[in-house]
């Protein structure tokens, strides 16, 4: 009976991997190469477009074959996300890079926690839209979804929004940098777009469109971002086992605190990849596989995802997506502004 479910597991496994094959095939289209629109993003759209109208034929024994795909595979996927940093590339940029982030993912963190209570947002959409903002976009919402244990709408919602608002950046970017409407230098303007745009992708996207020595910098600032995802979950964990403990009272005996242990992971493998023992190419294997995992972890998320789901959501998860963009773009300019380069 056990090997009977397994079976139909993996079956249900290899449906989400063909519509994550479909969604790179899609990807490749010139228009949405244009927009930057990576795997991932097609991978829920198309995943979504298939929970809402064919998921009512498909097998019901290859529904834990979906769950599987979105919850352990997507840890794996974030570990070997891994395998895109080296703390080499934490050096080059030096310690403004470094402060400059940590200042633009705390103060959107905080600005979108307090707004997401002010305007009575579902504090898990709250979390992960903020989440979204501060460090990656889809990526950081992917890694935050296992320490909240939320439903999948709610990661689907988040990451609609932070797509919107990255698209936009990564064409506004440019159109800002070669009209002089900001007073930044080179080296500014690779800060800036590395530390305040969404999406790796919408930062490559927009540093490409304003030149190779402003993208280098953005990208590297950007991947910064991205090894603070680590700390952010534990950091997250640790204040939701509190919460909980509390809301329980005295009485209510030990509450288990949830430790994201891939998160310990994707620093571990910071630190070998940091080491430069793989040959290029096969670090290169390695990326391509793990985004057709974090694509398989998308597409599984959107066949779980019902539309009505976001009607009930309403548009104060975009509001709050919108005013931290905002929050992003100018006081990230006054940031990268006035702090000094070391």
């Amino acid at each position: 009976m056990t090997e009977k479910k397994n079976i139909h597991t993996i079956h249900g496994v290899l449906f989400v991997a063909l519509f994550a094959c479909a969604a790179f095939y899609i990807s490749d289209f010139q228009a949405l190469k244009y927009l930057s629109f990576s795997p991932l993003i097609i991978g829920i759209i198309v995943g979504m477009i298939y929970g809402n109208t064919l998921k009512k034929n498909m097998p019901e024994e290859w529904l834990p074959g979906i769950t599987f795909s979105s919850k352990k595979l997507l840890r794996l996927a974030i570990i070997l996300y891994g395998f895109r940093l080296t703390f080499q590339n934490v050096v080059s940029v030096g310690l403004s890079a470094i402060v400059i982030d940590i200042i633009i993912i705390t103060g959107t963190l905080v600005l979108g926690l307090l707004l997401g209570k002010l305007l009575k947002i579902d504090k898990e959409i709250a979390l992960l839209t903020s989440t979204g903002s501060a460090i990656c976009g889809a990526a950081a919402i992917l890694g935050m979804e296992p320490v909240l244990n939320n439903k999948p709408h709610k990661t689907a919602v988040a990451v609609s929004t932070v797509v919107i608002f990255g698209t936009i950046a990564m064409f506004l970017y440019p159109i800002l940098f070669r009209n002089g409407v900001l007073d930044l230098t080179p080296d500014q303007w690779g800060l800036y777009t590395g530390a305040t745009v969404h999406e790796v992708a919408h930062v490559v996207g927009a540093g490409n469109a304003m030149g190779e020595s402003i993208s280098e910098v953005a990208i590297i600032v950007k991947m910064i971002r991205v090894i603070f995802l680590a700390p952010v979950l534990l950091i997250c964990a640790l204040i939701i086992a509190r919460q909980a403990k509390l809301a329980g009272g005295k009485g209510s005996g030990t509450v288990k605190i949830t430790i994201p242990w891939f998160a310990f992971g994707f620093i571990a493998v910071i630190g070998f990849n940091s080491l430069d023992l793989l040959p290029q190419s096969v670090v290169d294997a390695i990326n391509y596989i793990d985004t057709f995992l974090l694509t398989m972890a998308m597409t599984a998320l959107g066949m779980e995802t019902h539309l009505k789901k976001f009607k009930e959501a309403g548009a104060k998860p975009f509001l709050l997506a919108f005013i931290l963009f905002v929050w992003l773009m100018v006081g990230g300019y006054f940031i990268v502004k006035y702090i000094p380069l070391f």
